[in-house]
C-alpha cells in the first residue's frame, strides 16, 4: 500500500512539473496531476492508521514483532506493521454433510453423527492465539475441528449401538459438551452450545438395533408376565395362610364345654315346634333330653 502510494504521489508530482516547464498543457494536466497526488498522500495516510471494528481485536506485528493486543478504535502504526483481527462474534462448526463424524459405538457399530459447536474468542487469549494459530480461520481449523471430532469419536464410543441412537442421546450431546468446553477453555475459545442435530446408523447397525429393540420389548414382556403370576401366586398363598390361621383359630376355641353349650341352645330353639326333643350332644354320644314344655 505504501509503495502505491509513493508511486501515485510521484506520478503526481511529475505531472505537475511537466505541466510547469510546458511540456503538458492544459488545465486537466493540472488538475490530473493534483488529484494523483492527493489520492497518493491520501492513500499513504491509510498506512499509517488502523481501524479495529467493533467485536473484533488485532494482533500488530512489525517486522516479525508481535505487539500487544488492539481494542476496537482508531490506531497509528507504521507502514511496515501487519494486522490481524480476530472476530469475537460467536462462530459455529457444522460438522454435517462431508464433515459428519463418523463413529464407532462400544460393540463396533457405525454410526454417523451430524452436530454443530458454537464456539467464540476470549478477547482476553487472542496474542496466544495469534500465536499458536495465526488466524481465526486457523484456531477453527487446527482447533475446534479436530478436537471436536475426536472428541465425539471418544464419547459414542463409550456407548451402545442403541443408547447412542434413542436412550441416551441427551446424554452423550451434554457429555460431548463439556469435555469440548474443557479441552478448548485453556486455550482462549469459549465454547457457547454443541447442538447434536442427527445420529444415523449405518444399513448394518439399524437391523442390529431394531433386533435388540424387539428382543428388549419381547423381555420386558415375559418379564412383566412372570412378575404377574409371581404376584397371583403370592396372593393365593397369603389366602390360604389367612383361611388356615383362621380355621387353627376357631379350632382352638371350640372346647368340650363350649360345644356342649352351643348343642344345646341349638336344640333348644328346635324344641320350641317340639314338646320333647332327644339331643345327640354330650361327651361319649349320650343323649341330652330337651323338654321345652318346662320353662
Amino acid at each position: 500500500m505504501l509503495f502505491i502510494s509513493l508511486l501515485l504521489l510521484a506520478a503526481g508530482l511529475v505531472v505537475l512539473v511537466l505541466r510547469r516547464r510546458g511540456v503538458v498543457r492544459g488545465r486537466a494536466a493540472t488538475a490530473g496531476g493534483i488529484l494523483t497526488g492527493v489520492l497518493g498522500v491520501l492513500l499513504g495516510v491509510t498506512t499509517f492508521v488502523h481501524v479495529v471494528e467493533p467485536y473484533e481485536v488485532a494482533v500488530p506485528t512489525t517486522l516479525g514483532k508481535i505487539g500487544g493486543t488492539w481494542q476496537p478504535g482508531l490506531h497509528l502504526k507504521s507502514p511496515l506493521t501487519d494486522v490481524t483481527s480476530f472476530s469475537t462474534r460467536p462462530s459455529d462448526l457444522n460438522l454435517n454433510g462431508n464433515d459428519t463424524v463418523e463413529v464407532r459405538s462400544s460393540e463396533g457399530g457405525v454410526l454417523y453423527a451430524d452436530l454443530t459447536v458454537k464456539w467464540s474468542i476470549d478477547p482476553q487469549h487472542t496474542l496466544a492465539l495469534y500465536k499458536l494459530a495465526g488466524s481465526a480461520e486457523a484456531v477453527q481449523q487446527r482447533l475446534v475441528y479436530p478436537d471436536s471430532r475426536e472428541i465425539v469419536r471418544n464419547v459414542f464410543a463409550k456407548h451402545t449401538g442403541v443408547e447412542g441412537y434413542t436412550s441416551q442421546r441427551e446424554a452423550i450431546a451434554a457429555e460431548i459438551e463439556k469435555q469440548i468446553t474443557d479441552r478448548l477453555a485453556p486455550r482462549g475459545i469459549l465454547v457457547n452450545g454443541v447442538n447434536l442435530r442427527n445420529v444415523k446408523p449405518s444399513d448394518s447397525l439399524q437391523h442390529a438395533i431394531e433386533a435388540k429393540i424387539q428382543q428388549d420389548q419381547a423381555t420386558a414382556q415375559a418379564e412383566a408376565a412372570v412378575r404377574t403370576a409371581k404376584a397371583e401366586a403370592e396372593k393365593r398363598k397369603i389366602d390360604a395362610d389367612s383361611t388356615a390361621a383362621a380355621n387353627a383359630a376357631i379350632a382352638g376355641s371350640l372346647t368340650d364345654k363350649l360345644l356342649l353349650s352351643q348343642c344345646i341352645e341349638a336344640f333348644k330353639a328346635a324344641a320350641e315346634k317340639n314338646p320333647v326333643y332327644a339331643s345327640p350332644c354330650g361327651s361319649g354320644g349320650t343323649p341330652v333330653i330337651v323338654d321345652s314344655t318346662k320353662r
